[in-house]
């Protein structure tokens, strides 16, 4: 498996907003499955990040046309070659 970030563009309106809770749920599904890694969402710059596990960009586009979000969104997909950071890292040793 190789490691994508996506970034999404979207605006929102109202339609968008009565589609985010399926979103979720969908969301949640693949968090759950470990094809998600990271989710994130700014209403402020009307922007969300997603970290996934996939075999292509091809099967990352495949997983996001299944959001009912997708319509709304204009995306760039970037294969990650490094992806750190503390939960990526083995837990501190504590001594008793």
């Amino acid at each position: 498996m190789i490691k994508y970030q996506v970034t999404i563009q979207f605006e929102m309106t109202e339609e968008f907003m009565s589609l985010v809770p399926p979103h979720r749920t969908y969301i949640g599904m693949l968090i759950n499955k470990g094809i998600i890694d990271h989710y994130a969402v700014s209403i402020e710059t009307q922007r969300a990040w997603i970290t996934l596990n996939a075999d292509s960009k091809k099967e990352v586009e495949k997983i996001l046309t299944k959001s009912p979000l997708y319509r709304f969104w204009n995306y760039e997909i970037d294969e990650l070659v490094v992806l750190d950071g503390q939960h990526y890292r083995l837990p501190e040793v504590n001594p008793n």
